[in-house]
């Protein structure tokens, strides 16, 4: 089926651009979340009259969300879960999870703008893509612990460990577990 974008999707295409895409993915992705248009004579006619438009709406949400990425670059949230002596959770840590952390930090996201291939199964500290707008995303920080000293001793351990900094003895050997497990 030939789609016409409304919004520049990732791996597709940009706005305007008419691309052939299977049938489940325009009907069941593209076409119910308007970031499409079904590639018919009468639909391009009225994109072209409405483009200009469509692109003054996309440029002022991506202007609003540099705006917001600005404010949350370097962002890091902990999530406190129950886990084993080995680090493995006792559940698992979700893109919802992470949104409601973000949120709960003071930054609106929705669970479908993190980008978490699979689920967080191991404490440690993880990086995770974050989606503002379809040509905006940042990383986000994620600090996994059992407990608020632990996520502390994570993120010590981390910037020790971005900054080059060599441990010695048992905090060289702690240090490399806890990096085993992110």
């Amino acid at each position: 089926m030939e789609v016409i974008l409304l919004e520049r999707v990732e791996k597709l295409g940009q706005m305007g651009e008419v691309v052939k895409v299977k049938d489940g993915y325009a009907r069941n992705f593209l076409l119910p979340r308007k970031k499409a248009l079904r590639a018919t004579e009468a639909n391009k006619k009225v994109f072209e009259t409405q483009r200009a438009q469509l692109e003054a709406q996309n440029l002022a949400k991506k202007g609003e969300a540099e705006k917001v990425a600005a404010k949350m670059v370097g962002l890091s949230v902990a999530l406190l879960r129950q886990a084993g002596d080995s680090g493995q959770l006792y559940g698992s840590v979700s893109a919802r999870d992470i949104a409601e952390a973000v949120t709960a930090a003071g930054f609106t996201l929705n669970r479908n703008q993190v980008a978490l291939t699979d689920p967080i199964k191991a404490v440690g500290v993880y990086t995770v893509k974050v989606a503002l707008h379809p040509e905006v995303s940042l990383e986000v920080k994620v600090n996994v612990a059992r407990s608020e000293a632990e996520a502390e001793k994570q993120v010590a351990a981390e910037s020790l460990l971005d900054e080059g900094v060599t441990l010695e003895g048992e905090e060289a050997e702690e240090a490399e577990g806890e990096a085993e497990q992110a």
